[in-house]
């Protein structure tokens, strides 16, 4: 054991170590000009929320020692359990939480409160290491790929029934991690397809085309839809004949249509591009049969689902989000103004970031965020803090640091010689990358709020511990690189 304690200190990162230890105390200091009252306890009291702070950050640092100090072995032999444990936390978290927020995501554990799904990311991230590292793996077939989705899919799900959506979409940065590992860039274009379809419906939906009974965003995103089928159809097989025809069948019938939705005669165009696309699908069918090139089934069920998709889109955004999630993403779009509602955090964020300047106002004198006007100002909002106190100068060694952090685990996860070590690294990057991304997005007004921290900085002992676990397990993995066990 004396040994093997030497041969972690010598081995360990050292520097991502110092990197997360720096962003700790900024945290800390941004935390006390967010929080503190001049009048009120001494700033190391646990009755407030900076003393609170040192008392998690000693435990994520004692936390982090110890998961150091497991060996490699016992994360990859029980990683199916460890997940398998925290699924069942996460369902039991459903029934047994209060309502918090509109969510039902926190346990109460004596004295603290403890959000599961920040601790299910590491439990999540080992599972889907230990899947991937099976020799048989391939990301190419629909088995094991179906199995690898279930492995995320199933927290995600979990937790968005307890209403915490922007937790549950960190998950979705594990397709990232496949990526890595071969996995073709269809799924990718698919799922930015999806986003672009998502956007364009929500924001024209209402805009009538014309004087016809259709509205611009469903027009448009057929149209995309029946430009996308031939050259899908290229990729499948360089049959030019065939993608020419394809590309006739979309092309000729909606020019006369759109000529005669000019004449002032009933007709609905976006019926005419539906049955269109749907033509196109089941020519392609019967291509694929006869040719026995069976990718064509899989361009004819992206034209269908596709259509699916986008008349689905309406009605999701209407009966499965909640009212405050639809007003988010108006406000984000520009199809709202509300300055006082739902932009307010996000209004205000930016009035304190902006009056921060180049240099700031210096420690404890921050205006906004010292009088309160910035909700959740030391949790999700905790980054305007340092715009106003810090300025830019601030702001940007912050994001220095981030970014530092960022190219630090990629080395390490690419200097892994097993598929275990290097997938749960791009895990852990991944998801770091993903909660700084989208919090400094959504404090800077360029990203809808969906109310997720700033690792290692925010306030609060969930998302700190949860990170602390997360990383520290991949540095006991590197650790490991070389070392014969």
């Amino acid at each position: 054991m004396g040994k093997r304690g030497v041969d972690i200190l010598g081995r360990i990162d050292w520097l991502t170590i110092i990197l997360v230890l720096i962003l700790m105390v900024c945290g800390w200091f941004s935390i006390v000009g967010s929080s503190s009252d001049v009048f009120g306890p001494s700033l190391f009291s646990f009755d407030t929320r900076p003393g609170k702070q040192l008392v998690w950050i000693g435990c994520a640092i004692v936390l982090g020692i110890v998961v150091i100090s497991i060996t490699r072995d016992f994360f990859s032999s029980y990683a199916y359990i460890i997940w398998g444990l925290m699924m069942v936390l996460l369902l039991a978290t459903i029934f047994l939480a209060q309502e918090h927020k509109g969510s039902r995501s926190w346990l109460d554990i004596g004295p603290v409160s403890l959000q599961p799904a920040e601790f299910a990311k590491f439990a999540t991230a080992l599972a889907l290491a230990k899947y991937v590292d099976r020799y048989s793996f391939n990301p190419q077939d629909m088995n094991d790929l179906a199995k690898a989705f279930g492995i995320f899919l199933l927290p995600m799900v979990l937790i968005v029934a307890q209403n915490e959506t922007g937790s549950a979409l960190v998950y979705v940065v594990f397709i990232l991690v496949l990526y890595r590992e071969g996995l073709t860039g269809t799924i990718l274009f698919l799922g930015a397809l999806a986003i672009v379809f998502f956007i364009v419906a929500i924001k024209y939906g209402q805009v009538p085309f014309g004087i016809q009974n259709f509205s611009v965003g469903t027009f448009v995103v057929l149209l995309i839809i029946q430009l996308l089928i031939p050259v899908m159809a290229w990729f499948v097989k360089r049959d030019s004949r065939f993608c020419i025809w394809q590309a006739v069948l979309q092309i000729v019938p909606l020019v006369m249509g759109l000529l005669v939705a000019t004449l002032s005669i009933p007709f609905k165009v976006t019926v005419l591009q539906t049955v269109l696309i749907v033509t196109s699908c089941v020519w392609m069918i019967f291509k694929g049969l006869k040719d026995m090139t069976h990718r064509y089934f899989l361009v004819s069920a992206v034209g269908v689902l596709s259509i699916v998709y986008l008349f689905s889109v309406d009605y999701a955004f209407e009966n499965i989000l909640q009212d405050h999630q639809r007003t988010r993403i108006n406000v984000i779009l520009g199809l709202e103004d509300d300055p006082l509602k739902a932009g307010y955090n996000v209004n205000q964020s930016m009035i304190a970031i902006g009056s921060g300047g180049f240099a700031g106002k210096g420690f404890m004198k921050g205006t906004q965020t010292k009088l309160k006007y910035v909700p959740e100002q030391d949790t999700d909002f905790i980054f305007c803090t340092v715009g106003e106190e810090q300025g830019f100068l601030g702001s940007a060694f912050v994001l220095l640091l981030y970014i530092s952090l960022v190219l630090r685990l990629l080395v390490l996860a690419e200097r892994q010689p097993t598929v275990f070590g290097r997938v749960y690294g791009y895990s852990v990057l991944c998801i770091l990358l993903f909660h700084v991304f989208v919090n400094i997005g959504m404090v800077l007004g360029i990203l809808p709020v969906i109310g997720i921290p700033l690792p290692f900085f925010s306030y609060g002992g969930s998302s700190l511990w949860g990170f602390t676990i997360l990383l520290s397990i991949f540095l006991r993995i590197d650790c490991e690189r070389l070392a014969d066990y």
